[in-house]
């Protein structure tokens, strides 16, 4: 099972698409209604899973406060504003699509960008911060960010977002944190580290195809009656990530050594779409929030793409990893 788990997991560019098509199927052969008792418990199994590794304890390290005071300058002074304007541009006669736009791109960070950045070499511990920063300021500032720019045409139900990050953010991670010291306690940081810290991120991807699946099954007619709708997504999808990797890239450049580089690009490029996904199924009306998650779903499959093809070009912008790096590499994963 764990193998199986693991490849979907390495595959969601391809995971991702297969249970979109799954429940467009499903949503046009059957009655998709009873789905939606699902969208609870598979956002609690999105989410809790991959806040036991959260490390939190990270962010009361120091000795990188310049890389993240700047990771944040970006995710929350630039990202969420050229998000709104491609929404703008592109969806201006559909403000649930642009709210979708907007909701992935003010919720910065997840898992994906301390492995990311793992895979390409860079400032892990630097990563890790910025999850938790991330993640933190993201859940708090979305509803006033979703009412201050789109709660002129789409009804924000602030207090009930407020309420659902409460249950869907910090309360799992309340949890994950005590379920990871549990852990650790009973079986010993080695065994941990070893054999149970790898299993969490599949029960997430279990989750979040789960999510998709349900998602794609209650707009199935609407999807079905204009087919190019959700292709039409992947051209403002691609300009936003475009657009945020060059700025990054540029940034890290400038101003950075090659690991902080890589951790900002990757602290500012990835987004929790898992969050951004429950946030719109369990925040708003069902038919509403399946909507708003169309684009979400797909961002899934132009971020995890984009992310591996940067990885491959990491020595060609940033050089290669200096030999001394490597022992201090190994030690801090």
């Amino acid at each position: 099972m764990w193998k199986a788990l693991a490849f979907i997991q390495k595959k969601l560019v391809w995971s991702i698409p297969s249970f979109m098509v799954a429940g467009i199927i499903v949503g046009a052969v059957t009655n998709p209604a009873p789905l939606k008792a699902l969208i609870i418990p598979l956002t609690f199994l999105m989410v809790y899973p991959m806040m036991i590794n959260l490390q939190i304890q990270k962010v009361l390290t120091g000795g990188d406060t310049k890389v993240q005071l700047v990771t944040q300058v970006i995710n929350f002074g630039v990202v969420p504003f050229f998000a709104f304007a491609m929404g703008r541009v592109f969806f201006a006669d559909r403000p649930l699509v642009a709210l979708g736009l907007l909701l992935a791109s003010l919720l910065p960070t997840s898992g994906m960008t301390i492995s990311w950045t793992g895979f390409a070499k860079g400032n892990l511990s630097a990563a890790i911060k910025m999850t938790v920063i991330g993640l933190i300021l993201g859940s708090v500032a979305t509803p006033f960010y979703a009412k201050w720019l789109m709660g002129t045409v789409v009804e924000i139900p602030l207090s009930n977002i407020f309420q659902q990050i409460v249950i869907i953010v910090f309360l799992p991670m309340i949890l994950g944190f005590a379920t990871r010291i549990t852990l650790i306690q009973v079986v010993g940081a080695d065994k941990y580290n070893k054999n149970l810290k790898q299993k969490f991120p599949a029960f997430s991807t279990i989750g979040v195809l789960g999510i998709v699946f349900v998602a794609m099954a209650l707009k199935a007619q609407d999807i079905l009656a204009n087919p190019l709708e959700l292709l039409s997504f992947l051209v403002p999808l691609g300009i936003l990530y475009l657009g945020n990797f060059l700025l990054s890239t540029v940034i890290g450049k400038l101003f950075f050594d090659r690991g902080d580089a890589i951790a900002l690009v990757y602290g500012t490029v990835m987004r929790n779409l898992s969050i951004a996904l429950a946030i719109a199924m369990t925040a708003f009306g069902k038919e509403q929030g399946s909507e708003i998650a169309l684009i979400i779903a797909m961002a899934y499959i132009i971020q995890v793409q984009a992310a591996a093809w940067y990885v491959r070009l990491t020595d060609r912008i940033f050089g290669p990893l200096p030999e001394e790096m490597t022992p201090q590499l190994n030690q801090s994963a």
